[in-house]
């Protein structure tokens, strides 16, 4: 078993050989709440969701950590005088959690929030001071109080995305007249006439709250320790956030992230989602209009790092695809009598595993998925139970790997569960009728029974042990 991650520092696929071989150590940036979620949300939160489920299966023990960012320029930004900076961040983070939980997202084994670890974030930038990384702007000017990272000074600047830094952007996180280089970026923010004092906290260096960057290096190391095995993100979090990261983190003498992996981002008509372009795509809107496990499979089809174009038929080929997978199931339960042993003690089977330890090739693992449920179908049409039950496994183990089972409770709303009984009833009430008229030789009424199921979207299959009704896919 070697499992293998491409990771974005070293451009080039690694073997995964965590510090502990029983206990893998993860950290994903998560959301800055200053306003509800997208679906390239929800596309990150998943990519990390599945290698998170994958390694946990292959090496026991997974510590998995996902930050707020609470407070932050943004979130200051969007506050109102009717809702102030820290009550918006509650509200938005209860939003992002409703939506992650609605497509089967596992809840993180710690999810700080920033404001929760400023001591831990003071200290960070207390030895880069030390060190000499990291300078105090000059008092009397308009960046009194604030606390930069002094590029030049670590060498190994820009070795994440490979820049030279006379190439770098300036940073626009702070008062560039505090800066002795444009590209220097803020660590501490002194406090600001026009911020709230409730944004405000004591430090070394005056009043004042910390810079984007430090949150997520306190929240790594106070969670998993120094250095850790997986720091995670969007592709668009490399540069400067990450990379930011990474220079602060070791300029202070942590070993800090020992493999990078960043997921590839949603676009829509070719065009990167983002809240600040205006083309995006609200989460709620989304689940409003389709299924959540329909809303998972999609998001998750197309592999991690690729950009995924978001369109109708995105969702419709998701819903199909589903379709096949749930019928499948339902066929072999009523007629192989299959129970939830089966489920429990199957293996995953070699060439799905084989694909998720490459770099987690979900389009290569669904496609051994779907090959299982075509082998399965043929198997119940050829009589074969024995096949057919080897299916039946492989196929439930796949799809609990990799969080899409169909038959889940999770995936069952209470309206839904009533709607189908509802048409479940009404169904075999119609087959009961029909089966009636064919043991009163009235085929013309049978016929006509099974025309009106037919043309409601329902089939029928007649079997040994009875007749069984599906809808019909499209």
């Amino acid at each position: 078993m070697t499992v293998q991650l491409y990771d974005t520092k070293a451009q080039a696929l690694r073997d995964f050989a965590p510090l502990d071989p029983g206990h893998v150590t993860i950290y994903v940036c998560g959301p800055t709440v200053q306003s509800g979620p997208h679906i390239g949300h929800l596309r990150g939160a998943l990519t990390f969701d599945i290698l998170r489920r994958w390694l946990a299966h292959r090496y026991g023990r997974v510590t998995f950590v996902r930050n707020v960012t609470d407070i932050d320029d943004k979130v200051l930004a969007n506050a109102t005088d009717g809702e102030p900076w820290w009550a918006l961040a509650y509200r938005m983070e209860l939003e992002f959690t409703r939506a992650y939980t609605a497509i089967g997202i596992l809840p993180p084994t710690y999810e700080p929030r920033a404001t929760a670890s400023i001591p831990q974030m003071q200290e960070i930038i207390r030895r880069l001071i030390e060190a000499g990384h990291a300078y105090a702007a000059a008092e009397g000017t308009d960046a009194a109080g604030d606390v930069y990272f002094d590029v030049r000074s670590w060498a190994d600047y820009g070795s994440l995305t490979r820049q030279s830094i006379d190439a770098m952007e300036p940073a626009a996180d702070a008062d560039p007249r505090g800066k002795r280089d444009p590209r220097d970026f803020a660590l501490w923010k002194g406090a600001k006439a026009d911020e709230p004092s409730s944004a405000t906290w004591d430090s070394p260096w005056g009043p004042g709250r910390p810079g984007w960057h430090i949150e997520c290096s306190a929240m790594a190391r106070r969670y998993l320790g120094s250095e850790f095995d997986i720091h995670g993100g969007g592709l668009d979090l490399r540069f400067p956030h990450h990379e930011n990261e990474l220079a602060q983190s070791t300029a202070a003498g942590d070993g800090f992230a020992r493999y990078w992996v960043h997921n590839g981002l949603v676009t829509v008509g070719a065009q990167k989602m983002s809240k600040s372009l205006f083309n995006f795509i609200l989460a709620e809107d989304v689940l409003r209009e389709r299924d959540p496990l329909v809303v998972r499979y999609a998001l998750a089809a197309a592999h991690y790092r690729s950009s995924l174009d978001i369109t109708t038929s995105t969702f419709d080929e998701a819903e199909a695809a589903l379709d096949r997978i749930r019928t499948f199931l339902e066929r072999a339960l009523r007629t192989l009598r299959a129970d939830e042993d089966v489920r429990v003690a199957a293996a995953v089977p070699a060439a799905f595993a084989a694909a998720l330890d490459d770099d987690l090739g979900v389009p290569q693992a669904l496609a051994v998925l779907h090959e299982t449920v075509r082998q399965g179908n043929s198997a119940l049409d050829a009589g074969d139970g024995d096949a057919a039950l080897r299916a039946f496994a492989d196929v439930a183990v796949m799809t609990g790997v990799l969080g899409i089972d169909p038959l889940d409770p999770q995936w069952r709303s209470t309206d839904a569960s009533g709607e189908a009984s509802a048409l479940d009833a009404l169904v075999q009430t119609m087959i009961t009728q029909r089966a009636d008229a064919r043991a009163a030789k009235d085929w013309a009424a049978a016929d006509r029974i099974r025309d009106a199921i037919a043309a409601a979207g329902i089939a029928l299959e007649d079997t040994a042990d009875g007749t069984h009704w599906s809808l019909i896919d499209g």
